[in-house]
């Protein structure tokens, strides 16, 4: 297991993919992968989610959370960040998303649909078996 650096940097063109797939399911947790290429992130890839409640859980629909983990191998890609979003909630980590972070490598985001105007997204890592925020930076770039 690495230690992930404190601060998480995300080309705009990622977090706006992010952001339009939370914004698209307004009543549902959102949920997807993200890959990076050498520890920067390059493509956000939506996955469904087929949890029982989707509106207050995700669940990763085990097929495509395959096909991405291959695809992800296949660009020369790593697993970066396990994304998901809250539509009623803050963006942090719930009791069930603790209890179930299964990528202790890879960084935590949660978007949240529970403001007014303004989404927002809060990233975190493990530390110890507890979540730890991160800062989140944002730059200018485009995805592969």
């Amino acid at each position: 297991m690495t230690t992930l650096p404190h601060t998480l940097v995300l080309p705009r063109a990622v977090v706006i993919r992010i952001l339009t797939q939370a914004q698209k399911q307004p009543e549902t947790e959102a949920c997807g992968l993200l890959g990076a290429h050498n520890g920067e992130a390059t493509h956000y890839y939506p996955v469904k989610n087929v949890a029982p409640d989707p509106a207050t859980r995700f669940e990763m629909d085990p097929r495509q959370q395959i096909d991405v983990m291959k695809t992800l191998r296949e660009n020369d890609e790593q697993l970066l960040a396990i994304v998901h979003s809250h539509p009623h909630s803050p963006p942090a980590p719930s009791a069930a998303d603790v209890e179930e972070y299964g990528y202790p490598d890879a960084y935590y985001l949660i978007v949240s649909l529970d403001v007014k105007g303004v989404l927002e997204m809060r990233g975190y890592r493990r530390v110890d078996g507890d979540m730890q925020r991160i800062d989140l930076r944002y730059e200018h770039g485009d995805e592969d």
